[in-house]
Parts: structure tokens; C-alpha cells; sequence
């Protein structure tokens, strides 16, 4: 990876999460507008039943049918990871259509990968993204269960 030559997300625009460590990742609902005046992903990970549009950054498509959990698990724990890791050096985003349950459940596992205890985060996403992030009990329960991937 090359080293960022544009600023990364400011800390206090919508949606961008400041992780323990200091990394920032945005989290945004595909379903309202992006502000023409932010600036653009470097890189993102769409969390939807379906295929996303096309972006003009470099993104991935994780399948995640809303109000469910990653169909393939294995899958979401490297895009997690990977999503993490280019937080260093990307402005990366996470999205889902609403922006809370799934895209609230990847930025917890998020949370996990950079250090913060399983159990603690969920309420870390809800303190510091959105207080109704992570809608669903088995969303809750998948965060209290990740395991990140070995490095």
C-alpha cells in the first residue's frame, strides 16, 4: 500500500468513527445522498443482499440480506479485517441501505479487530457512531462472537 496522499476523513463529519487506536472509518446508509462536498472513499465495503452500484473508488460487495447476518462469515471476517487494516492508509466506509444495523454490526467487529473486548462492542459503536447501531439481537449476538483471523 502507498502512503495516502489526501487527508483522511474528518473526524467530525457524519458518520466517521474515531476507533480507540485513533484510525477513522466511515459508516453511511447507501439510501441518503453522499454530500457532494465530502470527499470520496478510497475504498468501501457494501454490505447488501444485492450487488451495489458501481462506485468510482475501489470497493467490495459483502452479501448481507438486511436485518440478517454475512452469508458467508469466513468472507465478512477477512473484508473486516482488511477493511480495518486499510483504515492506516484509506479513507475507507462501510455501508449498508439504512447505515445502522449492518453497517453498526461490521463497524463493532471493526471495534474488535482494533482492540476494543467483544462484549463492550457494540455499546463502544452506539456510544460513538450511532445509538441505534446494531438492530438486532443476532447482530448483537455475532459481535459478542467474532474472532478476528489470525495476521
Amino acid at each position: 500500500m502507498s502512503e495516502r496522499s489526501e487527508p483522511c476523513w474528518d473526524e467530525d463529519a457524519a458518520g466517521v468513527l474515531r476507533l480507540p487506536s485513533g484510525r477513522l472509518v466511515r459508516g453511511r446508509g447507501l439510501s441518503r445522498p453522499l454530500d457532494p462536498a465530502a470527499p470520496a472513499p478510497t475504498y468501501g465495503v457494501y454490505l447488501l443482499g444485492k450487488p451495489p452500484p458501481e462506485f468510482p473508488w475501489e470497493s467490495h460487495w459483502l452479501r448481507w440480506p438486511d436485518f440478517r447476518l454475512p452469508a458467508d462469515r469466513a468472507a465478512a471476517r477477512e473484508q473486516f479485517a482488511r477493511g480495518w487494516r486499510r483504515t492506516a492508509t484509506d479513507r475507507v466506509e462501510f455501508a449498508c441501505a439504512g447505515g445502522r444495523g449492518r453497517t453498526g454490526t461490521a463497524l463493532a467487529c471493526l471495534a474488535v479487530l482494533d482492540g476494543v473486548p467483544p462484549e463492550e462492542a457494540v455499546a463502544y459503536v452506539r456510544e460513538h457512531y450511532d445509538r441505534h447501531a446494531v438492530e438486532t439481537p443476532w447482530q448483537a449476538r455475532y459481535v459478542r462472537g467474532f474472532v478476528p483471523p489470525p495476521r
